[in-house]
């Protein structure tokens, strides 16, 4: 049953047809944001002063949420593909949620010779300069992540790698509703909250990574927690214990970036990232060591044993 669930949920199909919900969802609410701009402008309708409202550059900001929810889905959509593939799409989604920022940030910006003075223009910077850094390092840990599986096309059959692939496809199949959940739930209670005004609803909407991403990335530690674990089943080698263990340090920093303000979010995030991205490094230097020189490490593997 979860076999047949899995190839319907993830397949190629399935996924184009959620991706094109999401595009036409982004459209129309880009159109909306913007046609909401033009009747404040016109003085048709009675908005707050709130910026989101008032700068056309803002309107970015809500077909971006959607985005952003998409990319959630990619990250389930992956997992029982590639452990790698998972947590890259975890970096690019934390590296867009800073590029949303930038839209919100670019709508309040005060040019002016106190530029490092002004609360909005200090974190834009930062935000700007984060985006580079973290665009650079997922390039590096995708360009590593695919030149290592090239270089070493033969690898040795893996124990119980099937039944690992199974369960993680049963993990995926929990989160896809686990996820729907979270959206749903978190746009009833963003709306619950700022009922007694309802321009207030619409502009809280900059609010969404407390009502959702932070409680999504809580569910993501506990599903690579349970990965590594079921993990063992298939391999008790140091390095892929080691490297799945990093994953999971580098998902609970891009959780207590939520948590955290101004520079501090950005320094948690880029070093999330870097984290991660080490991580891989040391995990493909161990497979070229044993790929290279397979009877050396059997060898030190054997006399290991016996020594315990």
């Amino acid at each position: 049953m979860i076999e047949r669930l899995s190839i319907k949920v993830f397949s190629e199909e399935f996924k184009n047809k959620t991706e094109r919900i999401f595009v036409t969802l982004s459209i129309v609410s880009f159109v909306i944001h913007l046609l909401l701009i033009f009747l404040k402008y016109l003085e048709i309708l009675n908005f707050s002063d709130d910026k989101l409202l008032t700068n056309p550059i803002a309107a970015i900001y809500t077909p971006f949420s959607f985005i952003l929810v998409y990319e959630v889905f990619l990250v389930i959509y992956y997992l029982p593909r590639s452990i790698s593939q998972y947590i890259r799409k975890q970096y690019e989604i934390i590296t867009l949620i800073i590029v949303r920022r930038i839209f919100k940030d670019m709508a309040n910006i005060d040019v002016s010779a106190n530029w490092f003075n002004q609360q909005y223009d200090l974190q834009l910077t930062y935000d700007l300069i984060s985006t580079l850094v973290l665009f650079f390092i997922i390039f590096l840990f995708n360009y590593f992540n695919t030149r290592s599986k090239k270089l070493n096309p033969k690898k040795e059959k893996i124990e119980n790698l099937d039944l690992f692939v199974k369960r993680k496809k049963t993990i995926a199949l929990f989160l896809l509703p686990v996820l729907i959940f979270l959206a749903v739930s978190s746009l009833f209670k963003w709306i619950y909250i700022e009922v007694a005004s309802i321009d207030q609803v619409f502009f809280s909407i900059q609010d969404i990574n407390e009502l959702f991403f932070n409680e999504f990335f809580t569910v993501l530690i506990m599903a690579d927690v349970l990965l590594l674990l079921i993990s063992l089943y298939k391999t008790d080698k140091f390095h892929e214990v080691f490297r799945n263990s990093g994953f999971i340090i580098s998902t609970i920093l891009i959780r207590l970036s939520f948590s955290a303000d101004g520079l501090m979010n950005n320094v948690l995030i880029v070093s999330s990232v870097v984290y991660g991205f080490l991580m891989l490094i040391l995990h493909i230097q161990f497979e070229k060591i044993n790929f290279q020189f397979p009877k050396e490490v059997a060898i030190e593997e054997k006399e290991s044993d016996k020594v315990i």
